[in-house]
């Protein structure tokens, strides 16, 4: 009995979403270069991210936006700032793989990380200058706001989180200071306490808040290790990001020496 033939279905049509790009020239033959298969890869992933996260509008927000005209070397002290925090913290994280915070080994630790791990000199040594450096920066960047008129409305909350940001910074390389823990840390920490003590109402209670104590103790490193580590690190990164939103929200200050030109038609209606 012969076989009966039965025609073949056309395929359903694909949704709009699901319709495969036009083949770029060359990719046909087979003739389409590694690169551009990678770069068609890195453009899938990033829609495929951006379809659920819908992270392109924020970014667009952020980068994109008007500047004053005059805009200067001196508007970019801030993001100097950011980026010597960002390198406090990648270093300080390599530092703390070998850092040991405990009266007896924390010295020893420090010596092994300069004289024989590898690269921990050159680490260290970005580490130290980093926050040196970091502390000039966020005192240019203040300066550079407080005389370019930039705390005022309304930019008033962003000036109070900048006035934060600097006693965190100052409160980071203090506590930064006694883990080494050799003579000259520990007796400057020690001044430094007291100093702190001398303060009214708080003074007394911020000092047994350093010390762990009333005294020097074994759990005094260990307070400033946690504090310099994970608590004021986590205070400025979260105030970093509201200080950037407020900065692309409410846009930067033009130049004091520049004054806002008024349209030919708004001085008829003035004169």
């Amino acid at each position: 009995m012969p076989k009966l033939k039965l025609p073949r279905l056309p395929a359903p049509p694909l949704p709009p979403g699901m319709t495969p790009p036009p083949p770029r020239p060359g990719e046909g033959n087979g003739q389409g270069s590694p690169l551009d298969a990678a770069r068609e890869a890195g453009t899938t992933v990033v829609g495929w991210v951006d379809e659920r996260t819908s992270l392109s509008g924020g970014a667009r927000w952020m980068m994109f936006r008007k500047v004053p005209k005059g805009t200067n070397w001196f508007y970019t002290l801030g993001s100097a700032t950011m980026f010597a925090f960002l390198s406090q913290a990648m270093t300080g994280v390599f530092l703390a793989m070998y850092y040991d915070p405990s009266p007896t080994h924390a010295y020893e630790s420090a010596r092994y990380i300069t004289n024989d791990a590898f690269l921990g000199e050159f680490v260290r040594g970005m580490h130290k200058w980093g926050s040196t450096v970091m502390v000039i920066l966020v005192f240019l960047h203040m300066a550079r706001t407080f005389f370019f008129g930039a705390y005022k409305y309304p930019r008033e909350l962003n000036w109070i989180i900048g006035v934060v940001l600097l006693i965190l910074t100052m409160v980071m390389s203090f506590t930064g200071y006694l883990l080494p823990f050799d003579q000259r840390s520990y007796w400057a920490t020690i001044v430094g306490v007291n100093i702190n003590g001398t303060g009214p109402l708080v003074g007394p209670y911020l000092s047994d808040f350093l010390r762990a104590g009333p005294e020097f103790g074994a759990t005094t490193l260990s307070r400033f290790y946690a504090i310099h580590m994970m608590l004021v690190p986590g205070l400025i990164a979260a105030l970093i990001g509201a200080h950037l939103y407020l900065v692309a929200k409410l846009g930067t200050t033009a130049p004091p020496w520049l004054k806002a030109e008024v349209e030919p038609e708004y001085r008829e209606e003035q004169a």
